[in-house]
């Protein structure tokens, strides 16, 4: 993180700067979403409707699947008081629980007047498939209540 300012109290992001983060994907997460969403869609409950599509097998909600890159953008880069503004994602691929991925952004502009930040999104399986990548503006706020 660069210096500190009124506009960034806890330092701005540096252009290229970059976080990720990992996590096993299990089948809880699955029913999780589903809890919140109410998505019940047969391809990630379904085994054998599953099997016979394009995907082979049951697959993650892409919810379950763009979910690490929020906890990168409010954990890591930009840190706390994070949220997204705009979101551009395209998903490349199945998540399938027991995969484990990788959320990774990396900073493409900051605003200097204001706490925005524009961000490269990608989430990778173990191999190194990408399954989402895109982009992101997001806008960090203190929290402080200032």
């Amino acid at each position: 993180m660069g210096s500190v300012s009124e506009v960034w109290p806890n330092g701005i992001p540096s252009i290229s700067q970059s976080a990720r983060r990992s996590r096993l994907v299990t089948t809880r997460d699955i029913e999780s979403f589903t809890e919140i969403s109410g998505d019940r869609n047969p391809l990630h409950y379904d085994l054998q409707a599953a099997r016979k599509t394009r995907f082979g097998g049951i697959v993650v909600q892409g919810g379950v699947t763009s979910a690490i890159l929020n906890a990168v953008v409010a954990e890591d880069l930009p840190g706390p008081g994070t949220v997204f503004l705009q979101v551009n994602w395209t998903f490349k691929g199945p998540v399938r629980p027991g995969d484990t991925i990788t959320g990774e952004v990396k900073v493409t502009k900051v605003r200097e007047d204001k706490p925005i930040t524009e961000l490269e999104t990608r989430v990778f399986l173990a191999d190194g498939t990408t399954v989402l990548d895109g982009t992101a503006v997001c806008y960090t706020m203190p929290l402080d209540g200032k």
